[in-house]
């Protein structure tokens, strides 16, 4: 879920760029970035479920091509495929926002989970996760680590701030935004591909950099800083689940 929430913030020109270092576009270089530290696991139920923990948070589903909520608020569908492959459906505001193959290798040691995403333009990325095994196994049973993250449309994120007041957040790939203002309130995240009741909470860090909380139905999802690098060329976040003590680093380069 991670690739649905990386952040955008829009810019307004010069003027903008100058009240604060943050503001502008910017592009995730996902080659700079390391999600190594997060992981999935996946546990056999005893009523025929598999039960998925991922970002500390948990869900449900059985191989059988039926929707199953999750605690983003988008469902998932799983079918298993044979050969150790499953197709999973992804579906967002009833409407299918993704389709992914998940496969794993002939030695059982590689997770790997490709998808084609729909875009809040109505084009299409291609992503590929992969993940190492920890631990489990056979099978999809056993924890996941995150190994590496490959992508042909990197997030795109766009900040405008609000006079010092607050932020505009624009998240790119999933045209949803948040307008916030830093008074310690929650505000609504909403957009074409995004799930209903996200919110965003930020706060001034230093004279470079912003605190964000993303909230699902107001309870804190992600936490993270971003802080613009001295020469206004990089941003970069760190930051992590709540619910898990797993640190990602996003860095995003000025578009």
């Amino acid at each position: 879920m991670r690739n649905a929430l990386l952040i955008a913030i829009c810019t307004c020109g010069v003027a903008a760029a100058a009240d604060a270092p943050y503001a502008g576009k910017w592009k995730m270089n996902v080659a700079r970035s390391d999600f190594g530290d997060t992981t999935i696991t996946y546990e056999q139920m005893p009523g025929g479920e598999m039960k998925a923990t991922a970002d500390g948070v948990s869900y449900t589903f059985k191989n059988d091509g039926k929707d199953n909520m999750t605690p983003w608020g988008i469902t998932l569908a799983f079918k298993e495929a044979g050969n150790g492959t499953w197709e999973m459906t992804e579906k967002t505001n009833g409407k299918v926002t993704a389709t992914s193959t998940v496969s794993i290798s002939g030695d059982d040691k590689m997770l790997t989970v490709k998808t084609k995403r729909v875009k809040a333009d109505g084009k299409t990325s291609d992503d590929s996760t992969a993940f190492q095994r920890v631990s489990g196994g056979p099978g999809l049973v056993g924890k996941w680590k995150t190994r590496n993250l490959k992508t042909n449309s990197p997030e795109t994120l766009t900040l405008t701030p609000k006079g010092g007041n607050g932020v505009v957040i624009l998240l790119g790939n999933e045209g949803a935004s948040c307008d916030a203002r830093f008074d310690g309130k929650d505000y609504p995240a909403t957009g074409p591909m995004w799930p209903a009741g996200w919110s965003c909470l930020v706060a001034k860090s230093g004279a470079r950099g912003i605190d964000l909380t993303w909230k699902k139905d107001g309870r804190d999802m992600y936490k993270s800083t971003l802080t613009a690098s001295t020469d206004g060329k990089v941003l970069t976040e760190i930051g992590s689940a709540t619910g898990a003590n797993e640190q990602f680093k996003v860095v995003y380069e000025r578009h």
